[in-house]
């Protein structure tokens, strides 16, 4: 087992408490749009009509949500950038915009995808520390995000973070039947921290991890990951673990 972080780390006595998710800045404007549209259809056109788009209101505010999370610590851990469904994992050479002599180097990759279903939280997150080496928006298609040929059809956006080790971990972020609008909220040459907010996607979609070759992946088909908490991997240790569905 890899030495990780020892920093200090809190009390055992440490309590923490709930706290209500804040709204993204981005999802700010279309919950004014959904509420003002609802207080219209409410008050001058019918009541019925007007507590069916409550449900659609609350449901932009819920999808736009920006909880706080909690990364762990440690130079060789690699967190999940979403959260979602893990549906595949899968040996795949790195996509062409992720290759090259400032990218990935040649060879098979643990993919690990996460599917975003439209009750996620869209918020995406920075798998390492780092600096943000490469952006690279493919336009594509809109298939549905859960099957394997979206990696190569759909519209994505990729996304490659060099650690101070040298550690690059690679990443792309992919529309789905409902997604329209793949955002990055960093540029490249940015210095991002594990777990830092560093994107978001429109409405459902998937995410793709590449876990570098001396990583297996800490996760199971069928788990559920978090962003910016859950270990995908952790570099050095290369026995993978699995999962019973019950």
């Amino acid at each position: 087992m890899p030495e990780l972080d020892k920093r200090e780390t809190p009390l055992p006595t440490t309590t923490v408490k709930w706290r209500f998710p804040s709204i993204h800045p981005e999802g700010r404007k279309y919950l004014v749009i959904a509420a003002a549209a609802t207080f219209l259809v409410y008050t001058l056109i019918n009541h019925f009509l007007g507590w069916l788009l409550i449900g659609g209101t609350i449901w932009v505010a819920t999808f736009f949500r920006d909880p706080i999370r909690t990364t762990p610590r440690g130079d060789k851990l690699i967190v999940a950038p979403a959260d979602g469904l893990i549906t595949m994992i899968a040996k795949v050479p790195p996509p062409p915009e992720l290759r090259g002599p400032e990218g990935l180097a040649d060879g098979e990759y643990t993919r690990v995808s996460i599917f975003m279903s439209v009750f996620d939280v869209h918020i995406n997150r920075a798998p390492i520390a780092g600096r943000v080496k490469r952006i690279a928006y493919v336009p594509g298609k809109f298939i549905n995000a859960d099957l394997d040929k979206a990696s190569d059809d759909n519209e994505r956006q990729h996304l490659l973070i060099e650690s101070a080790t040298g550690l690059r971990v690679g990443f792309t972020q992919i529309a789905g039947l409902v997604a329209r609008r793949i955002m990055a909220f960093v540029k490249e040459g940015d210095a991002v921290e594990a777990g830092q907010r560093v994107g978001l996607i429109r409405f459902g979609s998937r995410v793709d991890v590449y876990l570098p070759q001396e990583a297996a992946p800490r996760v199971a088909l069928g788990q559920r990951s978090i962003a910016g908490e859950t270990v995908l991997g952790i570099v050095g240790l290369d026995i993978a673990v699995a999962g019973d569905s019950q």
